[in-house]
């Protein structure tokens, strides 16, 4: 059986108690207690930038979407927050906002208000440029949605505007400086489509980097951040000596500069048909005055997205260690260090979120909603 490195990473520090558990989540989502907010995300790799020929919400890890939605169908939590690529919102390309047009309209028809913020990370302070979309809804039960309601009601666009820029969570937890001229405003409800099929096979709109929904009618703008200064990457290098491990071997050096380096060549296709491949070069070795380009699961690994730096100590090249991957995410040293391999802690990093970004949520819904819901 494959051992669940995660998963046993979060009872280490959590505890192995009877409610956290470790199942498909066809099957688990059944045995889901009530509760006030669910938070979770649904696999990016059919939304992502890094994957051609993107599936969107039809690819076989993007449908995960629907057993989130079976959950909220059966337990209606006041609050739900979940997260994906930056992509996500215009997926898919032939048919730009379908997929995400589809999310919303399956959180109206449950009697949910949404509010949405695609959020870098290195925007507000933090060592890493990670674009992730967050999705914020909240029940018709709640007092934010009642007063969300009654603000458009009266005020319409200039009100949903106004909540976006100024009022909304996420305009709470990340300020916004100012936004451009472009919006966009349309609708998700059942005079527009009489139903979900008829969303996804009609529905195309762009949606800008912030917006909200209520009742059916979207509002969406192009927000600009209140920059933070954001944490150098030579900031969350070890002080100490690393291991010989983690350094370049000469051998391997024509394939990396092969990797970082620019590109245009024929390739071949698996039919045997060929075609031209171009890309540009990544810096090799990255510059340690900005923060880190965005980590994937790959981490290490000789290949074009591995960050690649100057040993503080020796003067030579070298990757990240597990430590640093870490802390370019928030998380403590040695998080990861429950004794899984260490390419497994490469490799859930490579999964996971800034986690001050989270606690930075979770802060504003705490101080803005609970306690007067």
């Amino acid at each position: 059986m494959y051992e669940q490195h995660a998963f046993h990473c979060y009872t280490t520090h959590f505890g192995d108690k009877p409610y956290h558990v470790c199942k498909d989540i066809a099957k688990a989502k059944f045995d889901v207690p009530d509760h006030d907010l669910l938070v979770g995300g649904f696999p990016c790799q059919d939304y992502s930038i890094m994957k051609k020929n993107s599936a969107g919400i039809e690819g076989s890890k993007g449908v995960l979407w629907w057993q989130i939605d079976d959950i909220l169908r059966e337990k209606r939590p006041k609050y739900v927050l979940l997260e994906n690529v930056d992509r996500i919102i215009r997926s898919p390309a032939h048919q730009c906002g379908r997929d995400f047009s589809i999310i919303l309209r399956c959180l109206y028809e449950k009697g949910y208000a949404v509010e949405w913020r695609v959020i870098n990370a290195a925007d507000y302070g933090y060592a890493q440029r990670r674009r992730r979309t967050f999705i914020l809804a909240y029940h018709n039960q709640t007092k934010r949605f009642c007063d969300l309601a009654e603000g458009v009601c009266i005020r319409g666009l200039k009100h949903m505007h106004k909540y976006v820029m100024e009022d909304s969570i996420f305009a709470k937890a990340f300020p916004v400086a100012d936004h451009s001229r472009s919006f966009t405003e349309s609708w998700i409800d059942e005079i527009e489509y009489p139903d979900i099929p008829d969303v996804s096979s009609h529905q195309k709109t762009y949606l800008y980097n912030a917006g909200v929904m209520m009742n059916g009618r979207i509002y969406s703008v192009d927000v600009t951040p209140r920059y933070e200064k954001p944490i150098p990457l030579k900031d969350i290098l070890e002080q100490a000596p690393v291991d010989e491990h983690y350094f370049l071997h000469e051998n391997d050096m024509p394939q990396w500069i092969y990797a970082k380096g620019a590109k245009n060549e024929q390739r071949k296709r698996r039919d045997g048909s060929t075609y031209w491949f171009s890309e540009g070069s990544v810096q090799f070795p990255e510059p340690l005055d900005k923060p880190s380009r965005t980590m994937l699961t790959s981490e290490s690994q000789i290949g074009r997205t591995s960050h690649v730096v100057v040993d503080k100590t020796t003067g030579r090249l070298r990757t990240l260690t597990p430590i640093e991957c870490e802390r370019l995410n928030g998380f403590p040293d040695n998080w990861t260090n429950t004794g899984m391999p260490e390419r497994m802690r490469y490799f859930c990093m490579g999964n996971a979120l800034v986690v001050p970004l989270i606690s930075q949520i979770g802060k504003a819904l705490v101080t803005t909603d609970f306690g007067r819901q």
